[in-house]
């Protein structure tokens, strides 16, 4: 597992030969480019052409879909995406407008046919529309205003007051009903719902370019890609270049197409102030670790790959969370099933070394602990001679989650100093790997009365405190280095606390193996408490409780494993962030011939 060495390169050429060489270092698939024209880096653009893709989204969705179009001579891609967008919005908005005027024919309705005169033939009075419920009526009649009831129903009657402003004291508030008469209103609604199906019907018709258009899809965005791709080119008339990270190995490749192309290319190694993207190159199963470390963050260039690390320990921490073999095998059985299905893509591949871990680790941890189902195996059977750790031992229990969490972080800040090698910085991160292994070593020698442990804690700690406050303003001048060295001890309480937060690893495990007991024991009492159908309760008691407390158990598994990972190992180990590699390539597989 590791980060790609990367290389910065620069290629000038032809500016009448930028779009062929464009074309072809988009086939290779193997440039993270920068924009010169900005003085800025991008990378692909994942969302070009989402034009073509919503359109072609709308067209699918269509109810009556016509016969496919198979032959491309007649078939223009753009003109096709631009009917069905502007069908797409025309619908929306012709929607949006037959929701509203049947909302307001549904005001109009008790209100009767009727126009309002003009404010001249009203003598600057205006008429205000007010549904008032029967129990409030009294307060209309009790007040001075000029008042007419048109209409009632068993809940409200529908008051109109004249007056030249809007009146006060009213006990509802007053009704907008615009200015449209109810036929008008009934009008342009029978208007709207004729206009949308013209556009169902004119969508209906495109759906016979889908299939076409689903095929060019992927040569519509690489020509969009290279359009973007051109616009970050810095040129004149006579020259182009262009800028890109790519990988180490990658470059003799690149060079190659230069000098055949005569292009002039330019390779160096990225200085300690740029900030290159990550390029990850794991094994199949550490690489199902990257999905998980990439939920959270991208770790900078500079730093190290805890792909590996990160699918091992969340493995681990789910099991442990989990807590019981027969959930375990469930979910083995689950993940065999889809084992083909998943194995259909590379994602789909990725997820399924992430399940099999997980499933895996659960089903041995549970056997260690021996819970099945929330029972232990009589003792004497060979289940039972498995078991190795005692779930209700919380003193023993809670003494591993501890060393595990020591271990965790510890390793953490090991890996953060060995990415700075010789330097005087990868001494503070160690120091601090030293003080946390001091430290626990210190409190369990002081515990266990053990003298020779408790001198190695002090040892360790005392010179891991040494190097924390020696190392962390590494580079400082020596007064600021003095009190950034003070300052790093502020953390010591944040390094208790994050690996006191390991021992959730023993509580959310014995809260779901006591929940398995406990819908088991209240099975057996229905069982014994009602003769007969009695069973068929205690059934529905097991199957309903352990689906209850599988589902917790995972919900906590994947909340608490991932939250372990990303924020207490990722903030000593993982302290820097940056950005995914993203290759300017073809998305394209089988060219598109018109």
């Amino acid at each position: 597992m590791s980060i790609v060495t990367l290389k910065k390169m620069t290629v000038a050429g032809c500016v009448e030969a930028r779009d062929q060489i464009l074309t072809d270092l988009q086939e290779l698939g193997c440039l993270h480019l920068l924009d010169l024209a900005s003085t800025g880096e991008r990378g692909e653009q994942s969302s070009t052409r989402s034009e073509s893709r919503e359109a072609l989204k709308y067209l699918l969705n269509c109810p009556n879909k016509r016969r496919p179009v198979t032959d491309a001579s007649k078939f223009d891609p753009l003109d096709v995406e631009r009917q069905a967008l502007e069908v797409q919005q025309r619908v929306q908005e012709l929607t949006s407008e037959h929701d509203l005027l049947v909302e307001r024919l549904r005001d109009l309705e008790p209100w009767g046919e009727f126009r309002f005169a003009s404010l001249e033939e009203m003598g600057g009075y205006r008429l205000w529309f007010y549904a008032v419920p029967h129990y409030q009526i009294d307060e209309v009649k009790q007040s001075e205003l000029s008042w007419h009831i048109v209409n009632q129903d068993n809940r409200l009657i529908y008051v109109v007051v004249i007056s030249e402003r809007e009146p006060e004291g009213m006990p509802v508030p007053r009704m907008h009903l615009g200015t449209m008469p109810r036929s008008d209103v009934a009008a342009r609604l029978e208007e709207v719902e004729l206009a949308i199906a013209d556009a169902e019907a004119e969508r209906a018709s495109l759906t016979r370019w889908g299939l076409l258009l689903a095929k060019c899809l992927a040569h519509l965005e690489d020509a969009e890609t290279r359009a973007n791709a051109k616009q970050h080119t810095l040129a004149n008339e006579d020259v182009f270049a262009l800028s890109a990270w790519l990988p180490a190995d990658k470059l003799p490749q690149v060079e190659a197409y230069a000098r055949e192309h005569s292009l002039v290319l330019e390779a160096r190694d990225p200085e300690p102030d740029e900030t290159p993207p990550t390029l990850f190159d794991n094994r199949p199963l550490a690489a199902s670790g990257e999905d998980l470390v990439s939920f959270y963050m991208t770790p900078s260039y500079w730093t190290w790959d805890p792909s590996g690390v990160v699918l091992f320990s969340f493995a681990v921490f789910f099991a442990m969370i989990v807590s019981d073999a027969g959930y375990g095998l469930l979910f083995v059985l689950g993940v065999l099933g889809l084992w083909k299905r998943l194995g259909k893509s590379i994602g789909g591949s990725r997820i399924r070394n992430t399940l099999a871990a997980v499933s895996v680790a659960t089903l041995v941890y549970g056997v260690l602990v021996a819970s099945y189902f929330g029972m232990t195996p009589p003792a004497g059977s060979w289940l039972f001679r498995l078991r190795v750790l005692e779930m209700q031992d919380s003193q023993t229990m809670m003494l591993i989650s501890v060393i595990i969490g020591v271990a965790h972080v510890a390793f953490a800040n090991v890996m953060n100093a060995v990415r700075f090698g010789w330097q005087g910085k990868a001494l503070a991160p160690l120091g601090w790997a030293l003080m946390i292994i001091g430290a626990f070593f210190t409190a369990l020698g002081n515990g266990l009365e053990m003298a020779t442990m408790l001198d190695v804690g002090l040892g360790l700690l005392g010179g891991g405190a040494l190097l924390v406050f020696l190392f962390s303003g590494a580079g400082s001048k020596p007064l600021k280095r003095m009190v950034q060295g003070l300052f790093a001890f502020t953390r010591v309480s944040k390094a208790f606390g994050d690996i006191l937060s390991y021992l959730r690893l023993f509580a959310l495990g014995l809260a779901s193996a006591s929940l398995a007991m406990a819908f088991n024991d209240m099975a057996g009492q229905i069982k014994e408490a009602v003769p007969g159908v009695g069973l068929l309760f205690a059934l529905v008691v097991l199957l309903l409780g352990h689906t209850i407390n599988v589902v917790l158990a995972i919900a906590s598994g994947v909340i608490h494993g991932l939250r372990l990972n990303v924020i207490e190992f990722f903030d000593w180990g993982v302290p820097d962030e940056g950005r995914l590699y993203k290759p300017f390539k073809r998305k394209e597989t089988v060219p598109w011939n018109p």
